[in-house]
Parts: structure tokens; sequence; C-alpha cells
């Protein structure tokens, strides 16, 4: 007897970045196509970063004024909790008391974990005043111990660092425990709080920091002009999932079709070969899940941080895979710069704007891309990648 079709569903987004402090004010930076970038001085130069705007920064404040505990974590945890609070209100899984919800996993991932603390800690440590709290605030557990905390999960909590590519992969986990039947319902996403002295240092130090700093668009992707534009961003997102059976999904439903991933034998500082075959693995990965008479992709959403080597290898892939004509391909780093483990988070909720506005802004400055604009959208893939040489791909589609 043939197995009863089940999808995993989003149910409920949460998002803190530097367009917006939810999915509302979020869609309204996308729909004008407002970047969000700013400039700090960093070692007696102009940097450009994107950081939160002072309606998100106050949004974060007051959930710290209510919850004392929270004052002490790393931002990316608190980042974390935000969106993941907000997630779980929207699924309808947020309640009120101390009731712990056994069936609700969580899995949230960073790329650099707790960074402004190791900094603040270090620090201390060579002035000789290090304070206790220093090893249990800056552990990668926080992220998703604390998550549960503050939305009563009871369940599997997992955190976990596979660079750029985390918050897919946390997807991927959140799918397989699902699907095991080993919870019944999943957080899942990516945070990062990188706005750092050392952080940014350590991005300028590998050569691909953008010196853009007067442009309104300092991060530019696929630009015509071969030149490095990285920018450092911060935010999070975290997303409900839930498996349900075909007979109760519903109109509008998101659903996580795939998620690919891929590898590649690390040629570079970055991880990353010319021709992409982690990002070409990681999408054939992905459509291969799909049925075999319907695999046609409407838009990919590319990682591509702004980077020479890194931009140029994911298109060269995405045409490896698609062949001519490729989908119709953007991103999202032109306008809130690259977030590391947050970025595949933020990038999912793109996509789902998307998905629910059938829109998205055109790439304002001279780029690679060309011009394809489909006349509606139902599929979606986004892809992410990390040094060390992996990459993973996440396929969504809309249930009309």
């Amino acid at each position: 007897m043939e197995k009863e079709k089940s999808y995993i569903v989003i149910r409920g987004t949460g998002v803190i970045s530097p367009l917006g402090h939810d999915a509302p004010s979020v869609a309204a930076a996308y729909s004008t196509g407002a970047a969000a970038f700013s400039n700090v001085t960093h070692s007696e130069q102009l940097v450009p970063v994107s950081a939160l705007p002072a309606t998100a920064e106050a949004a974060l404040q007051q959930l710290l004024l209510a919850e004392q505990g929270y004052r002490q974590l790393d931002r990316s945890v608190q980042l974390a909790i935000y969106a993941a609070r907000q997630a779980a209100a929207e699924a309808g899984w947020l309640q009120s008391g101390n009731a712990i919800a056994d069936d609700l996993g969580v899995n949230i991932g960073s790329s650099r974990g707790a960074t402004g603390l190791f900094e603040q800690h270090y620090e201390a440590f060579q002035q000789m005043s290090l304070s206790a709290s220093a090893s249990p605030t800056t552990t990668l557990g926080n992220l998703s111990s604390w998550v549960a905390h503050a939305v009563n999960a009871g369940g599997a909590q997992i955190s976990h660092s596979i660079t750029c590519s985390t918050a897919l992969m946390a997807i991927a986990n959140g799918a397989a425990w699902l699907k095991a039947g080993m919870a019944r319902r999943f957080l899942a996403g990516g945070t990062e709080a990188p706005l750092t002295p050392f952080t940014i240092a350590q991005m300028k130090a590998i050569g691909i920091y953008s010196k853009l700093s007067e442009h309104p668009y300092p991060c530019q992707p696929f630009a015509l002009e071969k030149q490095h534009t990285f920018v450092l961003g911060e935010g999070a997102a975290v997303f409900a999932l839930e498996q349900v059976p075909r007979e109760q999904l519903n109109p509008g439903d998101i659903i996580v079709e795939a998620v690919g991933v891929g590898f590649e034998k690390i040629v570079s500082k970055t991880g990353i070969s010319a021709e992409g075959l982690n990002f070409q693995k990681s999408m054939r990965h992905a459509l291969a899940q799909l049925p075999a008479n319907d695999r046609q992709v409407d838009l990919v959403l590319t990682h591509s941080p702004g980077t020479r080597a890194g931009d140029s290898a994911e298109l060269a892939a995405i045409e490896a895979v698609f062949g001519f004509p490729t989908p119709a391909i953007t991103t999202n780093k032109w306008l809130l710069g690259h977030t590391l483990g947050a970025s595949g988070a933020l990038s999912i909720q793109y996509a789902l704007h998307i998905l629910r506005h059938q829109q998205f802004p055109a790439i304002p400055y001279p780029n690679l891309l060309a011009v394809l604009h489909p006349a509606s959208f139902s599929r979606i893939l986004i892809n992410a990648a990390g040094f060390g040489g992996n990459a993973a791909s996440v396929m969504l589609r809309y249930n009309p």
C-alpha cells in the first residue's frame, strides 16, 4: 500500500534584520528596494555595514527589558529569541504559562556564534578580570537552549555552524526530524551579530570587503565592474515547520519541497572552485527530489556575497545545472549585505515575500543577470555556501 503523501509546511515566520523587525516592515523595504547600509569607522576608515534600523533595535530592546535574563546573552542569541518567538506566535505555538511542549524541536545555527561576547570576554581576560559568565554565555548551545526556553520547547535542541550554509542546514535538520517522526513541530533558522571590530577586521584581511562606502549600494553581487563588494550585516530569521498530510494543505501554504547539499574539496581559502561544484551538487540534489515530470524552477535566490570568485562560481553553477536560458536569478544582498549564518534564513524569508507578493525589485546597478521575470512564481530555489567547500539548496513551492 502506498504511503500517504505528506509535506513540510512553513506555519510561521519570524524575522529581524536591517530591513525591519517583522514581515510587514521587511516587505515594505523589499517593495521599495530601500537598501539598509550605513558607515562605521573601523581602523580610521569608513566601512559600510548593514545594521538594524532604529525601529528594529527598539523592538529588540523592548524584548530585553521585558525579560531580564536575556540581557546577559550575546546579541546573536537575542536576535534568535526575538525571531523565534515571532515565528512561534504566528504558528499559534507560543502559549502562555510554563507548560513545556515536548513535541517541539529547535535548531538554530550561527556561523560565528557569540561574536560580541567573545571579544568582550577576551578583552577582560587580557585585563585579568574575566567573568564567571564567560564560558556559559559564549557556548554555541545558547542559540537553541535559550530559544527553547523562550518558546517552552522541550524537544530536540540543536545548535550548529556550517558557516554560511548554516540556516539552510537547520531547515534540512528540521525536515529530517519531522519526516522521521522524532518531532511533531520544529523551529529552524539562523542568526548572526557580526558587526564587531575583530569580525570586520577578519573580512578585511581576506581582501573581500567593499570599499564603496560612499555608494548607496556598497554590496553589489554580480556587478559588471569586477571588484569585491562584500558587506557585513546582522539579523535573524526562524521558521515554524510542521509535517501535514496532503488533505490538510491550505491555499497559500509554502511547502519545503526539497533540501539539497553539496561539497567540494577545498581549493582556496574560501573553498570554492571556479565551476561552483558544490553549488552544482546541492542544486542537483534538490532537483532530484522533485517529481521527474515537474522540475520547473521559476527563480533562483543566490548566495552571491559580492565577491568576484563566489559570485562568478555560483552563476557558472546555475548555468551548468539549468542550461540556457536559466531561471530568473536575484538576491537580497544588495539590500542588506551578507549576514553569514543568518543569510540563508533571510533569503528564505525573501522567497516567502516573493511567493506571496509575486514580485521583487530590480537590481539598480549594472549587473550580469539577464532581465527575466516570469509572469508568476510558484517555485523558488534558495542557495547558500560556506567556507570549507559546503553548499545547500532549499526548494520552496507555493500551494495555490
